[in-house]
């Protein structure tokens, strides 16, 4: 028994020791150079949308197993198809694995449906979602406009699409026509589609660049996946969110595109989408002629008829003559009665004059000179005798205050002995602090005036009066 366990211990201790780290590695090495390449068919599931490193991932499964699956951010943005919960996909890339938590998965690079199917499926799942949102309602589609001064057309400005649009609008209705070129097919499609509707839609009125009053999105017939781009729900959402009325001309009469189902009207083909979009110019001149033709007309009816109308009024009134016939006569009549009306006014005046004259003679105007004269005499003598009464009146007035002059009167002070001073101004001064050094006085006594000077010291002049020496009328003094 001890013999065989030795064989096994010396057995143990030659096998090669590894760490984990290099046999996970080890492994890892062995896996991708096994699988360097791989096309996997799976469902997608526990998808969830771009990490905020901007890698993806999820699971592909199928009946019996499953395996993770990774995005990197590079080779996200390079994929023709996004990756969807639920889509059955092609996936190539290399298998791999997670040493950290010892677990293989698959590295994507590029993927693609699983076959009609699989897209059709997308498709479908895709417009139940964004139909339960409204955006495909009858009700928020607008109008086109009848007849637009300016339409943009987003194609590509290569294919013969734009040719047959430009040449349909020009023998229809020439307009201005603005080009937004966009690849209609790959991958960059969706996003350029969606970026060229925005453009259009921010473009300001009456700017450098004209805004287009109606949109036409074209594209030529092809293949479902040729024609994916126009079913990614970025373009679904640009076309809904216009302002700007747009019309789909994606494929052919029998190719169906979400966008055909959000925009304001689907057109069959391109060239129908340019049909719709303007009217012929001839049919609108004949239908403008035949509007015109057509109110010349009523205006002609209306005016016959409003002339018969006036006639048949006419024909109801009565003749001039007629309505003259009485008024004639009345004047006639007063005519004729007229000299006589004359001659009877002219001798009533007449008698009136006589019976007037009559009763005028001289004594009348002498009894009534005398009685003026009389009345003038008593006027004049009544006024000398309150002339004297008044002027008596007013002198004893201005005797009363002549006397109450005098007595009032600072003439009786400077009687007593008293004198008024003044300046140069001849200002009165009350106060000796009124008086500034050398200032000429005048002083005024009662039977005249003298000049004085104040004297130059700083000392104040004192309020008692001072002596001063007269000579004669006109004196001269100095205020000591």
């Amino acid at each position: 028994m001890t013999e065989p366990n030795a064989a096994a211990a010396v057995s143990t201790t030659n096998l090669v020791e590894y760490t984990v780290s290099e046999l996970a590695f080890a492994l890892k090495k062995t896996v991708e150079d096994a699988f360097g390449l791989v096309r996997l068919r799976g469902e997608i599931s526990g998808f969830r949308g771009q990490h905020a490193s901007g890698h993806c991932y999820f699971v592909l499964k199928d009946e019996k197993a499953t395996i993770e699956a990774v995005v990197w951010r590079s080779s996200f943005a390079k994929l023709k198809f996004k990756p969807e919960e639920g889509l059955e996909v092609i996936a190539t890339g290399r298998i791999t694995t997670y040493p950290d938590r010892s677990k293989y998965q698959i590295v994507i690079d590029q993927i693609e449906p699983a076959g009609i199917g699989a897209l059709m499926a997308l498709l479908e799942q895709r417009k139940k979602m964004l139909a339960a949102e409204g955006l495909f309602d009858e009700a928020r589609k607008r109008p086109l406009p009848y007849l637009p001064r300016i339409v943009g057309v987003v194609t590509s400005p290569t294919g013969a699409v734009i040719r047959d649009i430009l040449h349909r609008l020009y023998d229809r209705f020439p307009c201005h026509v603005l080009v937004w070129p966009v690849r209609v097919q790959g991958e960059t499609c969706a996003g350029e589609v969606s970026a060229a509707i925005g453009g259009f839609n921010t473009l300001v009125l009456g700017g450098p660049v004209p805004r287009p009053d109606l949109i036409i999105v074209a594209r030529g017939g092809g293949s479902l996946e040729d024609l994916w781009g126009f079913n990614e729900e970025i373009v679904a959402r640009a076309v809904a969110a216009s302002a700007i009325p747009l019309i789909s001309a994606v494929g052919h009469e029998t190719d169906w595109t979400i966008i055909d189902l959000v925009a304001d009207w689907r057109a069959p083909t391109p060239t129908a989408a340019a049909e719709r979009a303007v009217p012929v110019r001839a049919e609108l001149h004949i239908q403008v002629t035949g509007f015109g033709l057509r109110g010349a007309s009523c205006l002609r009816r209306l005016m016959e008829g409003q002339r018969n109308l006036l006639q048949a009024f006419i024909r109801a009134l009565p003749r001039k003559a007629d309505i003259l016939a009485l008024p004639r006569q009345r004047f006639d009549g007063a005519a004729g009665r007229l000299p006589r009306a004359l001659h009877a006014n002219a001798h009533a005046h007449r008698v009136q004059l006589a019976r007037s004259a009559s009763r005028l003679g001289p004594h009348l105007l002498r009894g009534a000179s005398t009685a003026g004269r009389h009345r003038l005499i008593n006027l004049d003598r009544s006024g000398a005798r309150a002339l004297s009464s008044l002027v008596a009146r007013s002198r004893q007035r201005l005797d009363t205050n002549t006397q109450l002059l005098a007595s009032l009167g600072y003439h009786n002070v400077l009687a007593r002995g008293f004198t008024l001073v003044r300046d140069a101004d001849g200002r009165m001064i009350r106060r000796a602090a009124e008086v500034s050094a050398h200032e000429r006085l005048d002083i005024e006594f009662a039977d005249g005036h003298v000049s004085a000077e104040a004297e130059g010291s700083e000392r104040k002049p004192v309020a008692s009066p001072k002596r001063t020496r007269k000579r004669g009328s006109e004196n001269q003094g100095t205020l000591l």
